[in-house]
């Protein structure tokens, strides 16, 4: 070796011992960074405003109770332990809701925020905290208190700020009913995109077509009042016809293995009455489905304190960022939530004058101008972006429609009244009727509740506001100029439906579904329910049983029994005829793993799979070429998001030829070539049919904010492991790769020791905490975990 050579060797070994040397110290740098930023478990700390010291005991999950002087007093460690373990989380939140992530993560966020800061949310929370009680202001301020000193005693600012070079922003009063603002954008994220798809779907293929194919209800459902209908006819032969000849070819996309699945937040609860429970009590079964990440959205406490001689306890999940508790029991009521799909929100096409800025308006002598507002928005490392936003009487313009009107939004969020802290009095009502008056004036996204009392009573209802709407149903954009369609303000809390479980046999369910019928519905309004299927299978598991515990409710949460696809497999074997299996031998594979399903969404089935396949490939050649039309006129049409399965499962039993591609012989070789096209999605992602289990398609991605943009090693150690989990969105056990149950819990109020939880991921979003992952594979796997925190495993104090 010539001594050039070995000189050159020496160099870059010398350079890589520099960058390693440079490397490790800056992981050390980090590592000690990190440490530092741990939450306190044990000791003492100090809070100023605190009445007297506030004792928190933590199990070996990281499950605090807290036990004050009073309530101001745990809203206080509430926040210090919410700050400690979740800051970054909530202040993702909060940006959020208030369009201010650019601020925090740069240019990359900038385009949600323009989208967000339209609604204005963070005025409106302010505006929700002065016109709150002085108690509801005194406990966000007490929390706000609590979570800034939470923040300022950590050793230092938690890691997520390291990495984004950016200083944490203290927390305020009024950013509690940012969480609220934020729960509602994602959980009616799809109010605009519905109310466009149906006014699309109406436009370019009439009245008949929407009537069919976005129902209002169906033969199946599973509502509380029994309430069905029969389907809609199919569209005739003058409505839609696809063998007419056609100026060009319809363009139909290959078809890709689970992709016709739209995931939606979703949920189920379900209650018993005592006359079916084994003490005697309501029973109440709860799992928020939603999307999963790191750290989870809710945080596990039991709040106690003394309150006019007695001691008030109330255990449940907490949503950091907020001071009160969301769901859980009491003692006396037992409460959880659904989505309600019910409709909150409409499109409003705005008739414009002389100008564009000018517009017609009811009752007006002259024609109002759009207000324009002023939205100043921060980001990080750039100049600040200024942009206008243009407000009608209604609401904001949002868009134009194909004529070029302007599209205004009416959205009861837009509306003082939407957002209060009126649901904080839950933690100390003490029966069911109590809980209904509370719901009733509570100021969140509109959410079915059920409630279950000691006594044994439970009832369903909507909690936060609704539009009493006048002259329209809502469903497509409409004209309000007249005066003859308006909203005459929000339905009244004591117009809003109730049913109770006297009603229904003792036995309450909701699933997102449709709950009621007839005037009821009318009223609630119909912003996208889901399919019935899942409530009716939680409805038929709840009727058989009696003297029920609370392993028996867990059963209906992990029922992962594939009942819905029942039909389908039948289809599918009709199909798949000696005839069919002898022209392809992957055809006759295809039936023979078919035939040997489990009926069950489990890890290991093949055949689940490959049917659930099929019936999206079916769908796909049978729908695509019905709304090819659509998708011309709006790009952003998707008929996945349409509740189609009542439908299309009618078109396939009439099997009527107008409604049948061209490209497609009959209805049978239909069947037979979406097979095909499953075999040929599986081929092309290197998966044999014998190999494509459930499991390998439904492996969980549950990781943190930041883990697109760190390094794989660094992801792969802060996100939650990739189970292969069972489960799928049709059933009760609701799973998919990024969504699922955001906690599982039975609980009977006055017998919370017997209850049961689970939650995907820790207590704490600190990687180096001991409650990081504490729990979670408990939930992975579906093994009963107490509702009530165990032994205590670390004691601190905060004093005053």
């Amino acid at each position: 070796m010539s001594s050039r050579v070995a000189n050159g060797l020496r160099l870059l070994a010398s350079l890589l011992s520099v960058v390693v040397l440079l490397a490790g110290v800056a992981a050390g740098w980090f590592y000690f960074k990190l440490r530092a930023s741990r939450p306190q478990l044990d000791g003492a700390a100090h809070i100023a405003g605190l009445a007297a010291g506030v004792t928190i005991e933590r199990d070996a999950l990281g499950v605090p109770t807290i036990r004050g002087a009073n309530r101001l007093d745990g809203a206080r460690a509430l926040g210090w332990l919410h700050a400690q373990e979740r800051f970054f989380q909530m202040d993702l939140q909060r940006r959020r809701a208030a369009g201010e992530l650019a601020e925090l993560v740069g240019a990359s966020a900038l385009p949600l925020d323009k989208e967000t800061r339209l609604h204005g949310f963070r005025a409106l929370a302010r505006t929700a905290l002065e016109r709150a009680t002085p108690a509801e202001r005194a406990l966000a301020e007490a929390y706000a208190a609590g979570v800034n000193a939470g923040l300022t005693a950590l050793g230092e600012k938690p890691f997520e700020y390291l990495m984004l070079r950016t200083p944490p922003s203290p927390w305020r009063p009024e950013d509690c009913g940012l969480m609220g603002f934020a729960m509602t954008l994602d959980l009616q994220s799809g109010v605009v995109a519905e109310e466009r798809l149906l006014a699309t779907l109406k436009d370019t293929l009439g009245g008949e077509a929407l009537a069919f194919f976005a129902p209002t209800a169906g033969p199946r459902d599973a509502a509380l009042d029994g309430s069905t209908a029969p389907l809609p006819a199919i569209p005739s032969v003058q409505a839609i016809n696809l063998r007419r000849p056609q100026p060009a070819p319809v363009e139909v996309t290959s078809f890709v293995a689970d992709r016709t699945e739209v995931e939606y937040p979703g949920s189920n609860s379900f209650a018993l009455a005592g006359a079916h429970t084994a003490n005697g009590a309501g029973l109440l079964a709860n799992d928020m489905h939603l999307r999963l990440g790191v750290p989870n959205i809710w945080y596990r406490a039991v709040l106690v304190w003394p309150e006019a001689g007695v001691e008030r306890r109330v255990a449940g999940v907490t949503l950091p960022g907020v001071p009160f508790m969301i769901a859980g029991s009491n003692g006396r009521v037992a409460w959880g939530f659904t989505n309600s799909h019910t409709d909150a929100s409409d499109l409003i096409v705005v008739q414009t004058g002389i100008s564009p800025d000018i517009y017609r308006a009811p009752n007006r002598e002259q024609q109002p101008q759009m207000e324009v507002r002023h939205e100043t928005i921060a980001v990080k490392g750039q100049a600040p972006v200024t942009m206008d936003y243009r407000w009608t009487i209604w609401g904001p313009v949002i868009g134009a429609d194909d004529k070029g009107h302007p599209i205004a939004q009416r959205w009861v969020a837009h509306e003082p009244e939407a957002l209060n802290f009126g649901l904080w009095a839950m933690e100390t009502v003490d029966n069911t009727a109590a809980a209904l008056a509370v719901a009733h004036r509570a100021g969140i996204t509109p959410q079915n509740i059920l409630v279950a009392d000691t006594a044994g009573e439970i009832a369903w209802t909507i909690a936060g506001r609704l539009p009493k709407r006048v002259g329209y149903d809502g469903r497509v954009p409409s004209i309000w100029t007249f005066g003859d369609r308006h909203w005459d303000g929000l339905i009244a809390p004591d117009d809003i439906p109730v049913v109770r479980g006297n009603a229904t046999d003792g036995r309450l369910w909701t699933a997102n579904n449709r709950i009621v019928g007839g005037a009821a519905r009318a009223a609630l309004g119909d912003g996208g329910y889901d399919d019935a299927m899942r409530a009716a299978q939680i409805r038929d598991d709840l009727k058989p049983l009696e003297r029920a515990r609370p392993k028996d409710l867990l059963a209906v949460q992990l029922d992962d029994r594939a009942l819905a696809l029942g039909r389908w497999r039948d289809l599918l074997l009709t199909a798949l005829a000696p005839a069919a299996t002898a022209e392809k031998k992957e055809r006759a594979e295809f039936r023979r793993l078919v035939e040997g399903w489990d009926a069950r969404a489990s890890v290991e089935s093949v055949g689940y799979r490959l049917v659930r396949t099929w019936r999206g490939a079916v769908a796909k050649r049978a729908l695509d070429p019905i709304f090819a039309t659509c998708v011309e006129a709006d790009p952003t049409f998707s008929w996945a998001r349409l509740s189609y399965e009542e439908p299309l499962w009618a078109m396939l039993s009439a099997k009527p030829i107008h409604l049948l591609s061209p490209r497609e012989t009959s209805w049978e070789t239909l069947l037979v070539a979406a097979v095909d096209d499953v075999i040929m999605s599986l081929e092309k992602i290197g998966t044999p049919l014998a190999r494509a289990t459930w499991g390998r398609r439904n492996t969980v991605k549950i990781q943190h904010p930041l883990a697109r943009v760190l390094p794989a090693w660094l992801s792969g150690w802060l996100s939650m492991p990739a189970d292969e989990l069972p489960g799928d969105s049709n059933m009760p056990r609701v799973q998919g790769v990024s969504f699922g149950a955001s906690e599982r819990f039975v609980v009977s109020p006055g017998h919370e020791a017997e209850g049961i939880f689970h939650m995907p991921g820790g207590q704490s979003g600190h990687p180096l905490s001991p409650f990081y992952r504490a729990g979670h594979a408990a939930w992975a796997r579906g093994e009963p975990t107490s509702f009530l925190p165990g032994k205590t495993e670390h004691m601190m104090t905060l004093q005053p």
